[in-house]
């Protein structure tokens, strides 16, 4: 694939619109939640939503496991949840702990009191898509939520790593100087 083709492929991505979510689960005795924006509803009836999480992230077989998971969608004022269950949060200690928690529908899934909206799901599919990530897809059993703005993915912070070091690629031009028939820089 081409240099300017993939520097379209991130644009786009970066496009798309995303909340900020913490997807969380417990199993056993071990509880994690994880910073994901990768959420789509997928069904009306069934309601049905889909996450994509990082190969290797430790939540993973909690939920696979568990069957079960949370999603707690961050409030646009939100920095603690952020901070909190980023990619720096600190591994091996419950990260829940000093946080008010919500007693949902579905036992042992971790539910954020802060949260502006949450979704209690139990997991229907688990598909892994040959990528950087696995899909979770769940029937949500409970929801709940207040009223607020949703702290949403923005352009300028994209899950996609940057280009190399000089490149440039929201300024791609065509080789041949004419019209510009990929995503590129806008008139």
């Amino acid at each position: 694939m081409s240099r300017e083709v993939k520097a379209a492929i991130v644009k786009a991505f970066a496009r798309l619109p995303a909340g900020m979510f913490v997807l969380t689960a417990e199993h056993e005795d071990h509880r994690l939640g994880s910073l994901v924006s990768f959420v789509q509803k997928v069904s009306n009836n069934p309601p049905l939503v889909s996450v994509a999480v990082s190969k290797g992230d430790p939540i993973m077989p909690l939920i696979s496991e568990s069957r079960h998971f949370g999603l707690c969608q961050l409030a646009a004022d939100d920095k603690l949840l952020r901070r909190k269950f980023g990619n720096d949060s600190a591994h091996g200690e419950d990260p829940f702990l000093g946080l008010e928690l919500t007693s949902g529908l579905l036992p042992r899934v971790p539910v954020l009191s802060q949260s502006l909206s949450y979704m209690e799901c139990e997991v229907i599919r688990h598909l892994d898509v040959e990528g950087d990530h696995d899909l979770f897809v769940g029937i949500v059993k409970a929801a709940g939520g207040r009223q607020g703005q949703p702290l949403m993915k923005s352009a300028s912070h994209p899950e996609v790593p940057p280009p190399p070091e000089g490149e440039q690629p929201w300024e791609q031009q065509p080789a041949n100087g004419e019209g510009n028939n990929h995503l590129g820089p806008s008139a």
